[in-house]
């Protein structure tokens, strides 16, 4: 009987060395120490042993018993062990890396340049004024000088909800709702979205602006000039190259197009201003005596000027972006460069 349990203990140890995984120390487990096991098997002979043989064969089966169980739980150690190894070598972090940054989102292209327009104005007296941009045809083209089935109504290409609703095609709304509210001096822009049917490389059916108006007594053209020329200096540096080109524009009287220099060649001439050293930013007049009408202002006590541009315009120049597609598609590799 003690040949048979030394016998089998040293087995159990020729094998626990050659063990490589949790699941064959399990099986080698159960296969020594299960109910139907090696020193189970073992056991089974005590009842063949003389009263005297069994207490001494009886101490030898708990001793091999408890050195099988002690060298197993120090196999299944050393295999975790190893394992945690080999795991902390292929899952290995290298601390001195700089961290991943979680991306951070930055302001569009539009937001900015809607801010800094604004800013430039604000410097200026201007306050910003908002308005709805689901318009009434009255406030959109009526108070405006734009009678029913007159042509200029066509310069425009509108979304109609209805007869006499429409989504806006300007923000000069907000200018005619800001002088039925308020009395002599105004001095507001207003930026926001407005809708036409167009869509192409340098159009969008949705697109921003940012629309201006000073009402005074003795407020001139120069004035209007004056402040523009200050606008574009601010925005496009000091030395800007400004001048005004007769225009047409049903609210305002006399009426004025306003270039700059083209910022690609400086005015030397290029692809980009066609060769003749401009570029197009703005629309500018003064406002017209019949929008005075409308508002109840003294067409003859005040005077005042009224000016618009496309953000979207002023965001391509400014960057240098060559279609204003690029400003609604959301990629990311364009967003990042802002």
């Amino acid at each position: 009987m003690r040949e048979k349990l030394e016998a089998l203990l040293t087995a159990a140890a020729a094998e626990l060395a050659q063990v490589g995984s949790e699941e064959s120390l399990q099986e080698l487990r159960v296969k020594y120490l299960g109910k139907k096991g090696e020193l189970t098997s073992v056991m089974k002979g005590l009842g063949s042993l003389t009263p005297e043989e069994r207490p001494l064969v009886g101490q030898i089966v708990n001793k091999v018993k408890g050195e099988l169980e002690s060298k197993i739980e120090a196999a299944s150690l050393q295999i975790r062990e190893r394992l945690k190894a080999e795991k902390l070598r292929s899952e290995r972090l290298d601390v001195t890396l700089p961290g991943r940054r979680q991306p951070v989102g930055t302001r569009h292209p539009i937001s900015i340049i809607t801010e800094e327009i604004s800013g430039i104005f604000a410097g200026l007296g201007f306050q910003v004024a908002e308005g709805p941009e689901i318009e009434h045809d009255f406030y959109n083209f009526e108070a405006l000088n734009f009678p029913k089935d007159h042509p200029a109504r066509d310069m425009q290409d509108t979304f109609f909800i209805s007869d006499t609703l429409l989504l806006r095609t300007h923000t000069s709304p907000v200018q005619v709702r800001t002088m039925l509210k308020q009395p002599p001096p105004v001095r507001i822009i207003a930026p926001g979205t407005v809708y036409r049917c167009d869509s192409d490389a340098t159009h969008s059916p949705m697109f921003h602006q940012i629309e201006g108006l000073m009402v005074d007594k003795g407020i001139t053209f120069g004035d209007l000039k004056g402040i523009l020329t200050n606008f574009i200096n601010q925005l496009f540096g000091s030395g800007t190259g400004v001048r005004l080109r007769p225009s047409f524009f049903p609210f305002t009287e006399p009426s004025a197009e306003v270039d700059i220099a083209c910022v690609i060649c400086k005015g030397k001439g290029c692809r980009v201003c066609k060769n003749t050293g401009w570029l197009e930013i703005l629309g500018a007049g003064m406002v017209d005596p019949e929008v005075y009408r409308h508002v109840n202002y003294d067409a003859e006590l005040y005077t005042g000027f009224a000016f618009g541009m496309g953000i979207e315009r002023i965001a391509m120049l400014k960057y240098g972006i060559s279609d204003m597609r690029l400003l609604f598609e959301n990629d990311l590799r364009f967003l990042k460069q802002f």
